[in-house]
């Protein structure tokens, strides 16, 4: 029954997305750093609230790649199509390049343990939160290259598909960033600024992104 109401919807391989958002989610990058940073420098409900800044971003780049694909695909089928494929490369080039950059050139996550002297309210935090998703065009680009290939080819035109992938995306995103600040300065801190963990976990998440690339293409 849940599978039909998301078919109705125009979802499709649901767990898929899940699965991929998870991983997503959990490759250390910005908004981890972010994250950390904030809780580690101030306290855990400032890291949390900039955790949910961040959620709230993935929101806001929903919306604006729910209502700009809708209009292009209820334009011309041709350019979507052409998106369709730039997507795909694009994600195989993001994989490739996380890639290549863990074997070649592992890096320890910039995350400071330092104590910040100037205090900042749970309103400044979130702020701040939502606008480094926000003002990040990466993040754009893979909701562009991302979400359309859990979307039935007729219903493509559908905002509340992408809507509806993009709150499930960023309730992910809230409950593990969220986590990382409940958790900052334990082991799983100290494991995210591993180099040996870090390389491990995005050389597993760049073949994800190659992997998606490549099911975009050939997908209808």
């Amino acid at each position: 029954m849940f599978g039909e109401l998301l078919l109705h919807f125009g979802i499709k391989e649901f767990a898929t997305f899940v699965t991929a958002t998870i991983i997503f989610a959990m490759t250390p990058g910005i908004d981890t750093v972010f994250v950390l940073n904030r809780a580690i420098g101030y306290d855990k409900r400032i890291g949390s609230m900039a955790a949910l800044g961040v959620a709230s971003g993935v929101l806001v780049h929903t919306v604006l790649a729910a209502v700009g694909l809708a209009a292009i695909v209820a334009k011309s089928a041709m350019l979507f199509s052409m998106i369709k494929y730039l997507g795909a490369a694009y994600l195989v080039y993001l994989g490739m390049m996380i890639i290549y950059h863990a074997i070649t050139n592992p890096t320890k996550l910039a995350i400071h343990s330092s104590s910040n002297t100037i205090p900042i309210s749970a309103w400044q935090a979130y702020r701040s939160g939502l606008m480094t998703n926000v003002l990040n065009p990466k993040v754009a680009l893979f909701f562009l290259a991302f979400f359309p290939q859990f979307i039935v080819a007729t219903q493509v035109d559908n905002a509340a598909a992408y809507l509806l992938l993009g709150v499930v995306y960023a309730i992910i995103s809230a409950v593990w960033l969220v986590a990382l600040a409940m958790l900052a300065g334990t082991v799983l801190s100290k494991l995210l600024t591993s180099q040996k963990a870090k390389r491990y976990m995005d050389i597993g998440s760049g073949a994800v992104f190659v992997l998606m690339g490549a099911k975009v293409a050939v997908s209808d």
